[in-house]
């Protein structure tokens, strides 16, 4: 059954696309049920902020297609142009290029890589985890590992969170003198506040629905937490605002942020909405004296050191192009199973029924040595049998073709 990925990302959809894409995790195990019944014979769902993809192996791309867009209230044909459809090898090399972080927005980042362990886990549960996807997810690690390790694009890599920082320096001369607030506690909100936290803010708060886990990120970086329900209390106090949370809806509305801006007396915040869907209301960008970005803004100031891992990126494409073939010799050894199997299985019945007849010959008395010549010249005309027929009848071109490969499977000439 052949492999295909399809899906939709930075580069083929806008913001407004990929946050309507979104696959919550607690609905991820019945969305991959759905999607294996009638339609996949094994599949994986990868959602994160940048993109949204099926792997699968299935004989229906269109009709996976056409649930893709069902399932989050799309017309088919409204969202067919944002998606890419990869057979195969295609599908294959993609998978490679998005676990080495060769896909991503920022080159080279090596959150994708965990997100992509996590869709592992997910079809695992769910039980649509297969042996060739398997195969395709623990080749596409150990790929992601070899290109890191051999390459220099992880390393030349400039982070999302970084080019967070970078943004804010653009509004405030000094981020050492702000107050800087975190609405999250997963990785990327991690990331962020280490990068943040560099640059020694006054204030450094993680906002959580779980005060523990905030206050436990917090800790490490000698700020305070407080709980996501009191964040309207807060707010007109941090000049600096990152939101990276997992909610299917806003955060931050334009009332609440309109109220702490009259609290701060029109002192502008920065704000960075890294989530998807957005935790930032898009109406908030009109107010005066917020400057609001999103992961699609960011695209901008990421992009610059591109020309300079352009060799780093040259070296990874030629590591994943050969793995790519490796792969695919795989797969079509897999193709030949069952073909073995039942070669192995008439060669087995003809052994069988030699010995079994060799043994009758011994019971009667005859003697072993001619037995045993008996037994090996059974053996070898029931072998021979199919491919001199075969041999013999063809004609032509075909004769010559069949001739050809038999000289080559049984080594003649050689």
């Amino acid at each position: 059954m052949p492999l295909y990925t399809l899906g939709l990302n930075h580069q083929t959809a806008p913001l407004p696309i990929r946050e309507r894409m979104v696959f919550h995790v607690e609905r991820l195990r019945d969305a991959l049920a759905e999607l294996v019944h009638g339609r996949a014979s094994e599949a994986a769902i990868l959602s994160t902020c940048n993109r949204t993809e099926l792997y699968m192996q299935t004989e229906q791309p269109v009709a996976a297609g056409e649930w893709l867009a069902q399932y989050h209230s799309f017309e088919p044909a409204a969202l067919t142009p944002y998606l890419y459809t990869l057979p195969q090898d295609r599908a294959v090399r993609h998978a490679f290029r998005v676990a080495s972080g060769l896909d991503s927005m920022v080159l080279g980042e090596p959150q994708i890589l965990g997100q992509m362990k996590e869709a592992v886990r997910a079809a695992e549960s769910a039980g649509t985890l297969g042996t060739v996807l398997h195969k395709l997810f623990q080749r596409s690690f150990a790929v992601a590992k070899e290109v890191r390790s051999n390459t220099q694009v992880g390393a030349a890599s400039v982070s999302m969170a970084a080019a967070a920082v970078k943004l804010a320096a653009r509004i405030f001369p000094s981020i050492g003198e702000q107050k800087v607030l975190f609405i999250g506690a997963g990785e990327m909100i991690e990331l962020c506040a280490t990068h943040f936290a560099a640059q020694n803010p006054v204030r450094l708060t993680i906002a959580n629905r779980t005060v523990e886990r905030g206050a436990a990120l917090a800790h490490r970086f000698g700020g305070q937490a407080i709980a996501l329900r009191d964040l309207g209390q807060h707010l007109h106090e941090y000049d600096i605002v990152v939101s990276c949370t997992a909610s299917s809806l806003p955060i931050l509305g334009k009332g609440l942020v309109e109220r702490a801006l009259r609290a701060r007396r029109r002192r502008p915040i920065f704000m960075v909405d890294l989530a998807v869907p957005r935790d930032i209301e898009p109406e908030v960008r009109d107010l005066e004296d917020v400057f609001l970005y999103t992961i699609d803004d960011l695209s901008g100031i990421v992009a610059t050191n591109l020309d300079a891992r352009r060799a780093a990126v040259e070296q990874a494409e030629a590591i994943i192009e050969t793995q790519v073939g490796q792969f695919m010799h795989w797969i079509q050894a897999r193709e030949t199973v069952p073909l073995i199997r039942a070669l192995r299985e008439h060669a087995e019945n003809a052994r069988r029924h030699e010995v079994e007849r060799a043994l009758k010959m011994l019971h009667r008395g005859d003697d072993p040595a001619r037995v045993l010549d008996a037994l090996s010249q059974g053996i070898t005309n029931k072998l021979m049998h199919a491919p001199t027929q075969a041999l013999n009848e063809a004609a032509g071109d075909e004769r010559q073709a069949l001739a050809e490969s038999i000289a080559r499977l049984y080594r003649l000439g050689h």
